[in-house]
């Protein structure tokens, strides 16, 4: 083997491992900032911490499967389950805004912090109702759309106060270099 060929070798085996550590990282620390609040963390006004982590897709496309691997362990342990609904769910919410944020702050890095809100808001607002209605009881569609715009709202709010904070100080550190 050729000194070349050994060189590129290591370097392939330092990018899985860099790619394994970050994204095992982002899924843990989701899960960490997660369940803890898990009494605000899920239903109609879905305040989850750690969805100020679906910034980092913002800046490289690596952290789209931690982030959604967390999202996903998140639902699955949730103590007040909702079931595979919400479990596929926000899982494939999350992977759908993780690539568009991506997308999107290739060329406005601020702006990428608009598919989760809308993800979010479009898809687990939509079937939120139906998870959480009791037995017997009808869903609206005023209840749909106040649900989506309660999840939407929530998940604005968390990326404006703590999510544009965090993408101005990974843009100004070496934090972006990691990813």
């Amino acid at each position: 083997m050729t000194e070349n060929k050994v060189t590129t070798a290591r370097e392939k085996s330092k990018k899985r491992i860099r790619f394994v550590v970050i994204n095992g990282l982002l899924a843990g620390l989701y899960v960490v900032f997660t369940l803890p609040f898990a009494n605000f963390a899920y239903g109609p006004i879905q305040f989850r911490l750690a969805e100020v982590l679906t910034v980092f897709p913002i800046f490289s496309a690596v952290t789209i499967p931690g982030v959604t691997l967390g999202c996903f362990i998140a639902n699955l342990v949730n103590p007040n389950s909702l079931g595979p609904v919400d479990i596929i769910g926000g899982t494939l919410a999350t992977l759908i805004a993780g690539y568009v944020s991506w997308l999107i702050g290739k060329k406005n890095k601020p702006a990428g912090i608009i598919p989760p809100i809308v993800f979010n808001g479009l898809i687990v607002g939509g079937y939120l109702p139906f998870l959480l209605v009791d037995p017997g009881s009808t869903v609206t569609i005023q209840a749909i759309g106040i649900n989506m715009l309660s999840v939407a709202g929530s998940e604005a709010v968390l990326l404006v106060v703590l999510g544009l904070p965090l993408i101005a100080l990974i843009a100004k550190t070496k934090i972006k270099d990691l990813l």
